[in-house]
């Protein structure tokens, strides 16, 4: 390789890309290592096709039931898996391609291959030496099992498996309420499969608003799902042409077992001991809040340091590192600052503390709360369930979390977080006048709610 650079990062996904074209612009020479292809597991195996997948479910299952109520006629209604997944592959390609651009477009040098650390300023790829100034730690995370339970791929898989299948079960039993746990639950009901849905805690989304955690199980039971919480599992096996899984309540069959227990950061074998990083127990890299190692020169940003597992925050950690390392901080990352989406039926979304939360840090909180249903543009929809929560301190009136559960939740949220980023109060996201009619007036009004001065409910 000709040439060394100022920053090798090691790890071509949604925090990897985003920091080299951020190191790029400031003025760094920069060399981008991936073993696979540039856009980690979101693009390839995760938040993209995983979106596309339930768009298309979306659709299908609002025109097969909805039909009729909306003025509809559209007789014999199916669906074509095949060429919904011909239509997730055409996504992911396109915005593939995209990102192997912008690599060009900020003169990136991408290395193909499996890189390691070999001292602090040194990656090694396929036995060339990528030398540098500075490095970034960014190769992500992996899906995790039950112990006693391996994936084969057809009978047990993984999200990753789901993602990229090419037909759908007529029965699946899925193994974690989390966030793609109920997204997978959602696809496959809308598209007709049989769905049991079981959770070793005491409810649905378990890291959300206990608030939201009761809507969406009412929501699942309506929808025809088959939920169960506080069910421990003591191992699956092939039975019957399908998977039986052992739970302490007892046995629950399905054409095909799917495990949604969480991710496990990518950090073994990457030459992380052998130049001095430090991580946690779990394998997660130590970092501060401007995504520095226990090593100077080194970096770790993305799922590899644990916090919250999404895309954004990765990019987020990238561009931040990357300011650092230029010597041009803006913001350190702030974890509370980051929006947690879920793309199920009924979608989540939600930034800051929960109000359990808010009540454990000490502080007095009030609460605005207002219903989809009390909404003009909801019913318009025809999405009527849900609601949108805020949580606000008592004394201050700054805005501490907010939680939506509802049509285009995903959507919705960003304007609370920029709340909370300039740090404002639940007053001042009520003020702000917004267009009628939207959904987005939920937000207001929950705002307003905080004080009591909501207008429509």
């Amino acid at each position: 390789m000709a040439g060394d650079f100022d920053v090798v990062i090691l790890g071509g996904g949604m925090g990897g890309y985003p920091a080299a074209i951020r190191a790029s612009q400031l003025g760094l020479k920069v060399a981008l290592v991936e073993a696979a292809k540039l856009g980690g597991t979101c693009l390839h195996v995760g938040c993209i096709p995983t979106k596309a997948l339930l768009e298309s479910s979306e659709l299908y299952h609002r025109v097969a039931t909805r039909g009729q109520e909306f003025g509809v006629n559209a007789e014999k209604v199916s669906f074509d898996f095949e060429r919904i997944a011909t239509r997730r592959d055409g996504v992911v390609n396109q915005l593939y391609k995209g990102v192997q651009f912008l690599m060009k477009k900020n003169k990136i040098e991408v290395v193909e291959g499996k890189g390691r650390l070999r001292d602090r300023n040194t990656i090694e790829v396929g036995g060339q030496q990528l030398k540098a100034k500075n490095l970034i730690v960014a190769t992500g995370s992996g899906v995790k099992s039950l112990p006693g339970i391996e994936f084969d791929g057809r009978f047990i898989v993984s999200s990753d498996h789901a993602t990229l299948a090419d037909t759908v079960p007529d029965s699946i039993c899925i193994i974690g309420a989390g966030a793609v746990g109920v997204e997978f639950a959602t696809l496959y009901n809308q598209l007709g499969v049989k769905v049991t849905l079981l959770e070793g805690l005491d409810r649905l989304v378990p890291l959300e608003d206990e608030d939201i955690s009761k809507e969406m199980l009412t929501a699942f039971k309506k929808a025809g799902i088959d939920c169960r919480v506080g069910v421990k599992v003591k191992g699956a096996k092939k039975a019957r042409d399908g998977v039986s899984v052992d739970t302490e309540q007892g046995e629950v069959w399905a054409r095909q077992l799917l495990v949604a227990v969480g991710r496990s950061a990518v950090s073994k074998e990457i030459g992380l001991e052998q130049v001095g990083v430090e991580t946690h127990q779990n394998g997660f890299i130590k970092v501060d809040e401007w995504m520095r190692t226990s090593v100077e020169s080194i970096h770790a940003i993305g799922d590899v340091v644990g916090g919250y597992l999404l895309a954004h925050a990765a990019s987020h950690e990238g561009i931040v590192a990357a300011e650092d390392i230029a010597g041009q901080r803006l913001a350190p990352m702030e974890q509370e600052l980051v929006t947690r989406c879920t793309y199920s039926h009924p979608q989540i979304a939600s930034v800051g503390l929960t109000e359990k939360q808010a009540r454990e840090k000490g502080h007095e909180v009030k609460l605005g709360k207002f219903p989809f249903t009390a909404l003009g543009r909801a019913q318009i929809h025809g999405e009527t369930a849900g609601f949108v929560k805020m949580v606000a301190d008592a004394k201050s009136g700054r805005l501490l979390g907010a939680h939506v559960v509802g049509p285009s939740a995903t959507e919705l949220i960003a304007e609370p977080a920029l709340t909370q980023l300039f740090q404002g109060d639940a007053w001042e996201l009520g003020r702000n006048i917004h267009p009628h009619p939207t959904l987005s007036e939920a937000v207001m009004e929950a705002a307003m709610a905080v004080d009591g001065h909501a207008i429509h409910f």
